[in-house]
């Protein structure tokens, strides 16, 4: 295929945003036309749950530096369709983009434990600015909290409700944080929280309802949480819809090659993309793979060699006094190696280690200043030896 004339990239996250920097910075001077559903400039989505929530200051933690690709920025639109025969992306003011290269970057929503009830239910969930400036309206008034959901996103609202002085419940299927982590860090985490007042309830499961005081949580096993405030954090579903029709859908998923090829002149990034991995195609829902995602897309998409490079992703999260870094798949069977630190002031260099396989190798910071670059190699089985 020759090098596209004109490109469309739907999408106006991170991975869009970077996906059409790149094209330029790989030299595409032709046309390129930018769509994102909302109304602001691309901005960082770690952000909302950690600073813009927690610190008062924060109010402008989320902002980004501006684009470079000097495109045209359509936002406030978002795509219902996709003709690849007519090569057409369908907009939902009746509007159509003709395209010869496409960049997928519709990203994910939140998922709702509501959902098909929302009118009913007073449900938070966070996963646009929007929904960042609601909750942290919402907990300037200190009200009584239940979170839903023990992983990543729920510990760190939890954090920020605790740090604003609200009292706080956070409900977990498990311990939390044992999914993404496993047993040695989730046993850190948990204590950390609980000793800063934060109350976990496990639970198999759990539904919202509506009662005579507002919205409540009643859990698998009967037991029912009231609290002015229930946000839950439960997971993500991609945005593909809008692919419905266009013969790109595997099962329900977009699925892409390491270096984000589709089909021959569309390529995927970021959230919405399943992508290869040491453990199976999957999703890998992180910003730090989103970006690298999307500079392999574009590259490709130009007709160079695009990789997506490093396959470990790179996890980063801010809770209850704690800083975390993380390279590569956790959880990890085992108990991990203490590199460097010292357990009784909270300071740890974490390695979990295979001498034949980096997928079975990861490292974590906790509270730990280092350099990512070097936390990647430690990450290297080499290192290990």
């Amino acid at each position: 295929m020759s090098s596209p004339r004109r490109v469309v990239v739907v999408g106006g996250g991170i991975a869009g945003v970077t996906a059409a920097d790149a094209l330029r910075q790989n030299g595409f001077d032709g046309d390129l036309t930018i769509v994102g559903d909302e109304r602001y400039p691309a901005y960082s989505r770690p952000a909302l749950s950690k600073a813009l929530l927690r610190d008062p200051d924060g109010l402008t933690a989320h902002e980004l530096p501006p684009a470079i690709h000097g495109g045209t920025e359509l936002r406030g639109l978002g795509a219902v369709g996709l003709d690849v025969d007519a090569r057409m992306v369908l907009l939902d003011d009746g509007g159509r983009l003709a395209y010869d290269g496409l960049v997928i970057a519709t990203g994910c929503r939140a998922r709702r434990l509501g959902e098909g009830n929302e009118d009913a239910l007073d449900e938070l969930t966070l996963r646009t600015i929007d929904d960042a400036w609601r909750l942290r309206a919402r907990v300037a008034d200190r009200p009584s909290v239940v979170v839903v959901g023990g992983g990543p996103l729920g510990m760190e609202i939890a954090s920020s409700c605790v740090d604003n002085g609200c009292d706080v419940t956070l409900v977990s299927q498990g311990p939390p944080l044992l999914a993404q982590l496993g047993r040695h860090l989730s046993g850190v985490f948990r204590s950390a929280a609980t000793a800063r007042g934060l109350r976990v309830v496990e639970s198999a499961g759990a539904r919202l309802e509506r009662g005579d005081a507002g919205t409540r949580v009643v859990l698998a096993e009967g037991d029912v949480l009231e609290a002015a405030l229930v946000v839950t954090a439960i997971g993500d579903r991609p945005n593909v819809e809008w692919l419905g029709s266009s013969g790109l859908l595997d099962h329900g998923a977009l699925v892409a090659d390491a270096a984000g090829r589709v089909c021959p002149g569309i390529v995927a990034a970021g959230d919405v993309a399943s992508v290869p991995t040491p453990h199976g195609i999957r999703r890998v829902p992180l910003w730090s793979s989103a970006i690298d995602q999307a500079r392999a897309a574009a590259a490709s998409l130009l007709g160079f060699e695009g990789t997506s490079g490093d396959h470990r992703p790179y996890f980063w999260t801010e809770q209850f006094g704690l800083s975390l870094k993380a390279v590569g798949h956790l959880p990890l069977a085992g108990e991990p190696e203490l590199v460097d630190g010292d357990p009784a002031e909270g300071r740890m260099l974490l390695r979990w280690s295979s001498a034949h396989d980096v997928s079975d190798s990861a490292v974590a910071a906790l509270n730990y200043r280092i350099p990512i670059p070097r936390l990647r190699r430690l990450c290297e089985p080499a290192a290990a030896g």
